[in-house]
Parts: C-alpha cells; sequence; structure tokens
C-alpha cells in the first residue's frame, strides 16, 4: 500500500469534470480519480476546513459512525475494473471488530479528510493508473538501480548470507 495524500480538485479540459488528484508522500506519482461534481464540491469543502449550518452527506455518515463509536481507520483505494476505481472504509466498531466498507473513491476520501484518516492506494493501482510527477527522479532511480544490478558479483550474495549467519565479523 501507498501512502497518498489530496493535492487538490482540477477540472478535465474537455469533458469539464472534476478530477482528484492524490499523489504519494514523497511526491513521485500521481493518481487521478474522475469524480462527479457533488463529491468535488464536499472534498474542497473538507481541504478548505469549511463548516457547514447543517450537516452534509459525508458530514451526517462521519456523525453516524461517531455516534455508534466507529472509528475510519483509513481509506483505501484497491482496484480498478473496466476503467472504475474501488475503494474501501477500514473501520473499527467500539467493539473493536475491524469492517471494511465498500466505497466510490470519492466518498471515501471525503469521509477520510474529514476523519483525519490516511489513504492509501494498492500497488496494482498505482502500477496501472499512476502516473510520474517527478521523471527526472524516476531516470535517477531507474539509472542507479541498472548499476547495482550490473555491479553485482556472486560474491555479494556469499558475503551477505555469511555475515547473517554470524560467520564473519
Amino acid at each position: 500500500m501507498i501512502e497518498m495524500r489530496v493535492s487538490g480538485i482540477v477540472l478535465d479540459p474537455q469533458s469539464r469534470n472534476p478530477i482528484v488528484v492524490l499523489r504519494d508522500t514523497p511526491e513521485r506519482r500521481a493518481l487521478m480519480i474522475w469524480i462527479g461534481p457533488p463529491e468535488a464540491n464536499s472534498i474542497m469543502l473538507a481541504l478548505e476546513n469549511v463548516t457547514l449550518a447543517r450537516p452534509a452527506t459525508h458530514d451526517l455518515f462521519v456523525n453516524t459512525l461517531e455516534m455508534i463509536g466507529a472509528t475510519v481507520n483509513s481509506v483505501v483505494v484497491n482496484r480498478m475494473e473496466d476503467n472504475t476505481f474501488f475503494a474501501v472504509l477500514k473501520v473499527t466498531t467500539k467493539e473493536g471488530k475491524s469492517l471494511e466498507i465498500d466505497s466510490r473513491p470519492s466518498d471515501a476520501i471525503a469521509i477520510g479528510l474529514r476523519t483525519e484518516s490516511p489513504i492509501f492506494v494498492s500497488e496494482e493501482v498505482m502500477l496501472s493508473s499512476g502516473i510520474p510527477i517527478n521523471a527526472a527522479q524516476e531516470e535517477k532511480d531507474a539509472k542507479d538501480f541498472k548499476d547495482f544490478i550490473q555491479n553485482l558479483k556472486p560474491s555479494d550474495f556469499i558475503k551477505q548470507s555469511q555475515e547473517r549467519d554470524g560467520e564473519i565479523n
């Protein structure tokens, strides 16, 4: 799982539909998820710490969880099927039972922001849909890894194995 943060909401230049942008914490990869206008508004309200006079839908859900003693532990965007992202809210009940509540990513993110819960994306989703945002760093890491592999010698493995077994000081 890769921890992400909400970078913001942008509009698709062609369709004018909102997109929530998630970035990993090292600021190397991003994930863009197209969402509906009501969810975009709810996410923006949470990002800007705006409190409405009356609870909106996501606030109502959070209030209900709090009233029954449940806690949101995290949001996980866990898969993608047919160009649709899926997510779960990981929740713990007051009895200590762990639950995974199926959710649209936009709703899960809106709730996660309100509960200050971490947001994660599975490695599979990032591999299939993530985009690099620091191409220079990606190139450097790939070159460093390639150099590392090319400079490996069989004796490196023997030495590490012996050190692990306590044979070399």
